[in-house]
C-alpha cells in the first residue's frame, strides 16, 4: 500500500512523527482488511480550520469545518474493492481530508483521547473512498460496525 501523508496544516501538527507513522500503518491495515492489492494507493491530508472550511462549502454545500472529507475517484459498493489491472496502474482511491483542530475539538468534546479519534477519522475516511456511507441509518449501522472491527483489528475500542 502507498499512503501518502501531507501536512498543509497552518496550525500545530501532530504530536509527533510517530503519530502520523501509527496513523499510516493503520490505514494500509485497513486497505488490506478491506481487501485491497498492496500497489494500491491513497492520500490523507491533514489540513487547517480555514482550509477545511472551504472545502466543506465548496464540495459539501455546508457551512463551517468538519472533522473528515473524503473524495473518492470512483463509486465502489462497500466489500467490492477495485481490482487493478494486470499490467495497468496501481489502483488510486481518491484522497482524504483530515481537520486535525476538529478532531482535537471533538475529542475533547466527547473524552476521547485524541490519538484514537485521528484513528476513527483515517478509518472513516478511507471507508468513505470504499463506497461506504451514513446517510440512511441502515448503512450508518454497517459503517459504524466496521469501524468498530478495524478499530479493534488494531486494538483500539469505540463505545
Amino acid at each position: 500500500m502507498t499512503v501518502t501523508f501531507v501536512d498543509d496544516r497552518d496550525d500545530s501538527p501532530l504530536h509527533d512523527d510517530s503519530d502520523q507513522d501509527a496513523l499510516r500503518v493503520l490505514a494500509e491495515s485497513t486497505l488490506e482488511l478491506e481487501g485491497l492489492r498492496s500497489d494500491t494507493e491513497v492520500a490523507i491530508s491533514l489540513i487547517g480550520v480555514g482550509a477545511m472550511i472551504d472545502l466543506n462549502e465548496t464540495h459539501m454545500g455546508k457551512t463551517g469545518p468538519t472533522d473528515v472529507l473524503s473524495f473518492p475517484l470512483e463509486s465502489l459498493v462497500p466489500g467490492d474493492p477495485p481490482a487493478a489491472q494486470p499490467s495497468g496502474p496501481p489502483v488510486n482511491l481518491g484522497d482524504v481530508f483530515i481537520c486535525p483542530k476538529v478532531v482535537a475539538d471533538n475529542a475533547a468534546a466527547t473524552g476521547v483521547p485524541f490519538r484514537d479519534e485521528m484513528a476513527l477519522m483515517v478509518v472513516h475516511g478511507l471507508l468513505h473512498l470504499l463506497g461506504y456511507d451514513h446517510v440512511i441509518d441502515s448503512e450508518a449501522e454497517q459503517m459504524e460496525q466496521r469501524e468498530r472491527d478495524l478499530l479493534a483489528r488494531a486494538g483500539l475500542v469505540r463505545p
